[in-house]
């Protein structure tokens, strides 16, 4: 189907005449040349040349006509659209709550043959994960003795990495609520569709600030059908150096005697989800791979028509009349000028 984007450009098509009819004439002064005999000159011409004569001077006139109608299609933008094609939009509604208590500081994530500290590996790992989430709805919650809301669900992906790899430790306190994050999820989350309500909650601690308790906030989840998947961050075992550094009095310690492994598999499971283990960058990078299996989910379908716009063919069609019409002037000046007249008049000055 050809349609055309701006139709009232054509309503211009009259223009000429109306310039022509109320447009004040333009008045030239010529030599004029008194020809007593003018009639009978006149009588002399024969009629099929002057009907041949009439029909050369129409041919300019309705070439520039076509011209002008070419040049009101194109700016009219004619459209040709194809029939309209199906395209599902699929994806989730996926909060990402990441703990930032003090306790995120602790270096404890082997990579390569230095120690980095917990946050540091969970904001380069979160944000690489975000990047191949395309199409689903990513928000972000920080909690510490607090949870806020970092970014509300958006397709903006690229805002949601910045506010994480921005995020610092102690911005919400030094403590952790657990349970105050999910709940601000859920309420986030229950608005939305609910086969594609989504949380990854981050932690490396229990809960000891919640004014929520977290096993309720997940029924509260479960009731809501936010499918909540736990990640436990921090290595089983940490050597601490001796004396001035050396092996001398070295000690072997669990930087993760405060997690909550049990509550954490409760959450998960009660809300249909799972809990992980991410003991260094590793085993988080392989956490992230399994959350990236989750099937996406098709929701309301968006019809697309395919379109090509026709405007250069009007275009190139005023562009060879053009052309032509110049070669006609020329190659008839050319010919007027290289036939010489049969009647001369001496002109005097």
């Amino acid at each position: 189907m050809i349609t055309l984007l701006w139709p009232a450009v054509l309503l211009l098509l009259p223009l000429p005449l109306l310039i022509r009819r109320f447009a004040p004439p333009r008045t030239v002064e010529r030599p004029a040349l008194r020809a007593p005999f003018f009639n009978r000159w006149q009588s002399l011409t024969n009629d099929d040349e002057e009907s041949v004569v009439s029909a050369a001077r129409k041919v300019p006139a309705i070439a520039l006509w076509t011209i002008w109608l070419c040049l009101l299609l194109a700016a009219a933008r004619p459209l040709w659209v194809g029939e309209a094609i199906e395209l599902p939009n699929s994806g989730r509604d996926l909060m990402l709550a990441v703990d930032i208590s003090g306790s995120m500081r602790v270096e404890d994530m082997q990579v390569g043959n230095r120690m980095a500290r917990r946050i540091d590996a969970v904001k380069q790992l979160g944000s690489d994960f975000m990047s191949r989430r395309s199409g689903d709805r990513l928000g972000l919650i920080l909690f510490g003795s607090r949870a806020y809301l970092q970014s509300p669900l958006s397709f903006d992906i690229q805002t949601v990495q910045r506010f994480l790899l921005e995020s610092q430790i102690g911005f919400a306190g030094q403590e952790t609520a657990i349970g105050d994050a999910i709940g601000l999820a859920v309420k986030r989350l229950q608005e939305r569709p609910a086969t594609s309500r989504v949380l990854i909650l981050l932690t490396d601690g229990q809960d000891t600030a919640s004014t929520v308790d977290p096993l309720e906030a997940a029924k509260l989840a479960a009731d809501l059908g936010v499918r909540i998947y736990t990640i436990g961050i921090g290595a089983d075992s940490l050597t601490l150096p001796g004396l001035l550094g050396s092996p001398l009095g070295a000690r072997t310690v669990n930087p993760s005697a405060d997690l909550d492994e049990s509550s954490l598999t409760s959450i998960a499971q009660s809300t249909g989800g799972q809990y992980f283990r991410a003991r260094d960058p590793e085993e988080l990078a392989t956490v992230y791979r399994l959350l990236e299996q989750l099937e996406p989910l098709e929701v309301d379908k968006a019809l697309y028509r395919p379109q090509q716009s026709l405007s250069a063919l009007p275009l190139l069609l005023a562009m060879a009349l053009s052309f032509a019409l110049v070669i006609r002037y020329l190659w008839r000046h050319r010919s007027s000028a290289s036939t010489p007249s049969a009647v001369g008049f001496p002109v005097r000055d």
